[in-house]
């Protein structure tokens, strides 16, 4: 994969995120809660209650991206 980071927009979630969601369900939440494009070329972060997970949703030319990244121990923030 290559990706050109060069004026990539990152937004983050402020509500906690029920990490069963797939990209349906995120790229629903890009545009209820954060009111935005899902189809933009931006990275849409979310993280759980707990901020030891975290899944980023990015749409690229034709398909998603569903990241998802589970800290073994600590949290985000």
């Amino acid at each position: 994969m290559s990706l050109n980071a060069a004026g990539l927009r990152i937004f983050l979630s402020c509500k906690p995120c029920d990490m069963r969601k797939s990209i349906e369900g995120l790229s629903t939440l890009v545009q209820t809660q954060l009111q935005l494009d899902p189809f933009e070329n931006c990275f849409y972060v979310f993280c759980n209650r707990a901020c030891d997970k975290c899944k980023i949703l990015h749409w690229s030319n034709n398909g998603w991206w569903l990241y998802y990244r589970k800290l073994g121990s600590g949290v985000f923030r």
